[in-house]
């Protein structure tokens, strides 16, 4: 039987108890890659910005692939569209005891750097 770890906690024995999903957006269009020593600069900023809220980030989540299916109740078109304004390009789940601190979070992510970016936070309605 695998060993289940136990979550991380916050505030002495206290856990955040409200989750929140961050929707990382950006402009749609080609992006500079970085050089290897801004990517080595980027990955260390990361880094630290994880190491200081892992009691908070309940999922990395990811990047998401271009492309993808919009299902509707009369069925199912390819999405999402070339004309959109912004384009979700990933997520994260949070943990935070407000709204406040589910921004903090999401504020200080290096994603947030990059020009055109924004993330949107959510509170979850269920547990």
């Amino acid at each position: 039987m695998m060993a289940i770890a136990a979550p991380n906690k916050t505030m002495g024995d206290h856990m955040p108890h409200r989750k929140y999903l961050c929707l990382h957006r950006r402009v749609p269009g080609e992006r500079q890659q970085p050089s290897a020593a801004q990517m080595q600069e980027m990955h260390a900023v990361f880094n630290a910005w994880k190491e200081k809220f892992k009691a908070n980030i309940l999922d990395m989540g990811g990047s998401l692939k271009p492309g993808g299916k919009v299902l509707t109740a009369s069925g199912v078109t390819d999405g999402p569209f070339a004309e959109a304004k912004e384009i979700v390009g990933g997520y994260m789940l949070v943990a935070a005891e407000s709204f406040e601190g589910a921004l903090e979070v999401a504020r200080e992510s290096p994603g947030l750097m990059m020009p055109g970016s924004s993330i949107e936070v959510r509170e979850l309605a269920g547990p």
